[in-house]
């Protein structure tokens, strides 16, 4: 009986946003595309680093997404930011991207590169963060997650430093320090409710100049957020939303199977109790983990509704 628990509880993990889909294949590390380089955020080891299970890993999944597989990236030990510039006119504005994948794995193009490539037409600095995953305390090999509501303290240490570089950099890279936001999916877009709600947290002592910059993004995007209610109507209380909190926009499905519905209602209405702007926007259909590659469901237009809120907040030129 132990051994067919043990099976079951493998089984269900199968269940999880990316982390338990099969690999097709391997390749090299992943390496942005265009000559751009990766950048290591910390000048030595990164706080509280754990050792990884195995070496940096890129794997191309089974399953396609609007027509085309896509990569993850797993066993980050060294996080990583990609500077990509903007094409066309500069507006200033720069958006920190948080790819999803159960913060055990990475969809670096899926939720990652491509979003980047969407935000440089609008005139915006895209930064792609590769944050450490496997995260604790989240481990996907079992279907009885007790540290589902938990901070996930490894990446949003990783997100809070590229916050407080970007901002250090603002000069040398031509953006505005008050015009930095992030954008995030899945895991990566309760990263985001994470970093919008516990910037003054210091979950790192200071490592050089940098450090002395606020965190807090100055406006964020939540793409089919998971990990904020309990299914109780209550908000996860590692999330506490205030009226600083930033104006945030939030997109997901209502037949969402992994971070059902109630993620973004949760969150959405304690935003609106707390007086922050938010748009939500909720569609009938669209499953989740989609990005931003089109499909035939309508869902899978939803930049055109960024694009009408990044105008509405002054960020985007169009």
């Amino acid at each position: 009986m132990k051994l067919w628990a043990t099976v079951l509880c493998l089984i269900l993990a199968c269940a999880c946003a990316h982390a338990a889909t099969p690999a097709r294949g391997r390749t090299p590390l992943w390496q942005p595309a265009g000559g751009l380089k990766q950048t290591p955020i910390w000048p030595a080891m990164p706080p509280d680093a754990q050792p990884m299970p195995g070496p940096e890993t890129v794997t191309i999944r089974t399953e396609q997404v609007g027509g085309r597989p896509w990569r993850a990236v797993t066993n980050v030990a060294t996080p990583t930011m990609t500077v990509y510039p903007p094409t066309g006119r500069n507006t200033g504005a720069v958006v920190v991207v948080f790819p999803g994948g159960g913060f055990e794995v990475l969809a670096i193009d899926l939720e990652g590169s491509e979003i980047c490539d969407w935000l440089t037409t609008r005139g915006i600095t895209c930064v792609l963060l590769k944050y450490r995953v496997p995260s604790a305390t989240y481990d996907w090999h079992c279907h009885c997650r007790p540290h589902n509501f938990a901070l996930s303290v490894p990446s949003l240490q990783d997100a809070q430093r590229t916050l407080r570089l970007v901002r250090f950099h603002a000069r040398d890279w031509h953006i505005d320090p008050h015009r930095i936001g992030v954008i995030g999916f899945s895991a990566g877009g309760y990263l985001v409710a994470e970093a919008s709600t516990n910037y003054r947290r210091r979950l790192y002592p200071p490592v050089d100049a940098a450090d002395h910059e606020s965190a807090r993004p100055d406006f964020a995007l939540a793409i089919y957020p998971g990990h904020l209610t309990r299914g109780d109507g209550k908000l996860n209380p590692n999330v506490p939303v205030t009226a600083d909190t930033p104006p945030t926009f939030i997109l997901q499905a209502g037949n969402d199977d992994v971070d059902g519905v109630q993620q973004a209602l949760v969150y959405y209405t304690a935003l609106q109790a707390a007086g922050v702007p938010a748009e939500l926007h909720v569609y009938a259909h669209g499953g989740h983990a989609f990005g931003l590659r089109r499909t035939g469901e309508p869902i899978t237009a939803w930049t055109d509704l960024a694009d009408t809120w990044l105008r509405t907040i002054g960020i985007s030129a169009r």
